[in-house]
């Protein structure tokens, strides 16, 4: 018998004769007509309120489509209102469509909303099309939403007012479009032949509730003019409430919840390389209940995204993914980690049913077992050994050694290296440099000595008269490597940059720089970048590999193009690290798109346009300091001559 009282086959209590099961069946308990269960409803009506949106839209624009056989079911569906239904069926469309995604993801504004909508529906279709069969549908909507209310109680996402620019600029762009395709619809009742320029100039008067100089005969002038005029209310309303609605703002971490996690790095940061990278600020954190463990996550387009594993204690966890859990429910949001261990992906899927996916390896090289010597470290030993007769030199010291004058020519450096215009990095990357409180963090720097010889590489050596003999705008800086503790005796890679103008293998240098003085600091194991991919990579240039190997490997270098994902593995592949395994873990298949464009925000591969307009002045500013420093070292060299 299953939970609900249905007998399958047999019968009950199996003491009666085969030729008495038909008889028990019918007379056993039947089946009820229960509905849907509840947690299939937010996207149910998420569906039918998308399906009622895009026909309501379609039947509000397209004029055949409203008179096809098409229009029997577009009479019905909430939206179609009276004798505005062109504009009205187009403005409830719209914020249907709207309205699916927040359902979808149990929202309470949504839901209440779409509470809103749905009876003013009904009442429209009764008064203005006298159709039961429109008011029923909106009423057996607003049944499931009122009897499933507990379904819909996310809390709304971070927020800012840049929400509301951005709804401005798309919903104008979409209400522009979809205003010339409302305009260009009726050729049989357009008066002449109107030019591209005119039905653009129509519609933008329209939007503003203007006439505009394109001309119809009949009604079809009211109809496209109280088109027009609800795509520029749409527009205006949905802009004017996400710029006076209250700000949600991203969470971030407090001085308290630094010194919380400060103190279990000291106690516990040396299991997972990453855990120093949880003291990002721009990140939020769950702790467990007893405090001994956390989770720190950052939300990126409804994505809750945590990285590393779990800090703390590791009995502790259970209680930190828990917080975690209850918090995305909370919000709706989709949990994924990225870039855990072996470890930690065990107890998150453990702990949550979650999925976890091998997402690539990290290098990590033990310091006693590193040596230039051998022939598979005779490309590094060579190349190291070319710059340093080049006249170049390095430094390794604790980021708390030096000056506040030189860690700021430090920073200058590195902010104007950078290749984006964007910090990239999120699960393997600090975010900062040289901050008070990380005083204790590894920096190497690579410099140009001056009177050098002339580089391998043909360039002109110092005191020669050319470029090179004056000192750029950060003196003999070359090259900078910035490393995060990994514990008390090792530490992980953060960030390289290095002069484009300074001869290549500034990397190789410092990596090999820092590996030699990491015994005067007591590092025993330096991790160095994540390389996704990394095992099929390496096994699909193997003798052997299957076609399906080969074509996923080509697929991957392919994609290196654009993304760091080859380049990364033989670079690290030069040190002969061990490689450890990291994974992604995500709750359903279906989210992984959803979970890999989000992981490329956070590390700031992909970056919204209008996040990239408030960048453009520090980004101007930083040319305009670099332009100045070039015409000085100019004006130096012809001083020189």
């Amino acid at each position: 018998m299953t939970p609900d009282g249905t007998v399958h086959g047999g019968t009950i209590g199996g003491n009666s004769a085969p030729g008495d099961t038909g008889r028990l069946r019918r007379t056993g308990p039947r089946r009820i007509l229960r509905g849907p269960r509840a947690d299939t409803v937010p996207a149910i009506v998420a569906r039918a309120c998308a399906f009622v949106g895009l026909v309501d839209v379609a039947a509000g624009v397209f004029p055949r489509f409203r008179h096809s056989r098409m229009h029997a079911i577009a009479e019905v569906l909430p939206g179609a209102l009276g004798p505005f239904a062109a504009a009205l069926s187009l403005s409830a469309g719209i914020l249907l469509l709207l309205l699916a995604h927040g359902l979808r993801r149990h929202k309470r504004r949504a839901w209440r909303a779409a509470v809103g909508l749905l009876p003013a529906g009904a009442l429209a279709q009764f008064l203005y099309r006298h159709s039961l069969v429109g008011v029923l549908i909106s009423l057996v909507l607003l049944a499931l939403l009122l009897r499933h209310r507990d379904e819909f109680a996310a809390l709304p996402d971070p927020r800012s007012r840049w929400l509301a620019l951005a709804n401005f600029v798309l919903m104008g762009a979409g209400s522009l479009g979809l205003g010339l395709v409302i305009v260009s619809v009726h050729p049989g009742e357009t008066v002449g032949n109107p030019s591209l320029a005119a039905r653009l100039e129509h519609v933008l008067y329209g939007l503003f509730g203007f006439e505009g100089p394109v001309d119809y005969t009949g009604p079809t002038s009211w109809t496209v003019a109280y088109s027009l005029g609800a795509l520029g209310l749409i527009t205006a309303i949905t802009t004017i409430y996400l710029a006076l609605r209250p700000e949600h703002p991203v969470a971030r971490l407090t001085s308290d919840d630094e010194a919380r996690l400060r103190d279990l790095l000291a106690r516990h940061g040396g299991r997972d390389s990453l855990g120093h990278f949880a003291l990002r600020r721009d990140k939020g954190v769950v702790f467990s209940p007893s405090g001994k463990a956390a989770v720190c996550y950052r939300v990126v387009s409804g994505v809750m995204l945590a990285s590393g594993d779990p800090i703390g204690d590791v009995e502790a966890w259970p209680g930190a993914i828990e917080r975690f859990m209850d918090e995305a429910k909370i919000h709706s949001w989709t949990p994924a980690v990225m870039g855990c261990s072996e470890t930690g992906g065990e107890v998150w899927a453990r702990e949550t049913g979650l999925d976890a996916l091998e997402l690539g390896d990290e290098a990590v090289v033990d310091v006693a077992d590193f040596s230039l010597s051998g022939r598979a470290m005779r490309n590094v030993r060579q190349m190291v050994r070319r710059i340093e007769r080049a006249g170049y030199e390095t430094r390794v010291r604790r980021v708390g050694d030096l000056g506040e004058q030189e860690l700021d020519r430090v920073r200058r450096a590195v902010d104007d290296w950078r290749g984006t215009d964007t910090e990239r990095g999120f699960s393997m990357a600090l975010g900062r440099l040289g901050d008070a409180a990380d005083g204790d963090c590894l920096i190497a720097t690579a410099h140009r000595v001056e009177g050098a010889a002339r580089s391998a590489s043909g360039r002109a050596v110092a005191g020669d008269g050319r470029d090179d003999a004056v000192p750029g705008p950060y003196g003999d800086l070359k090259a900078v490597l910035h490393f995060v503790p990994w514990g008390v005796d090792g530490v992980s890679l953060d960030l390289m940059r290095r002069d484009r103008a300074a001869d290549p293998g500034m990397n190789e240098l410092l990596i090999v720089a820092a590996l030699q003085a990491a015994p005067k600091f007591g590092i025993e194991r330096m991790s160095l970048n994540f390389a996704m991919f990394r095992s099929a990579l390496s096994r699909g240039e193997k003798l052997g590999a299957g076609p399906v190997l080969r074509a996923w490997r080509g697929l991957l270098v392919f994609l290196s193009r654009w993304f760091q994902i080859e380049s990364l593995y033989k670079f690290n592949e030069k040190f002969q690290p061990r490689w450890e395994p990291r994974f992604v873990v995500f709750r359903n298949t279906r989210d992984l798109p959803r979970i890999g464009f989000a992981a490329l925000q956070a590390e700031g591969f992909v970056t919204p346009r209008l996040a990239r307009l408030s960048r453009i002045g520090a980004q101007a500013r930083r040319q305009c300091v670099h332009g100045a420093a070039t015409v000085e070292r100019g004006q130096k060299v012809g001083a020189a001559h």
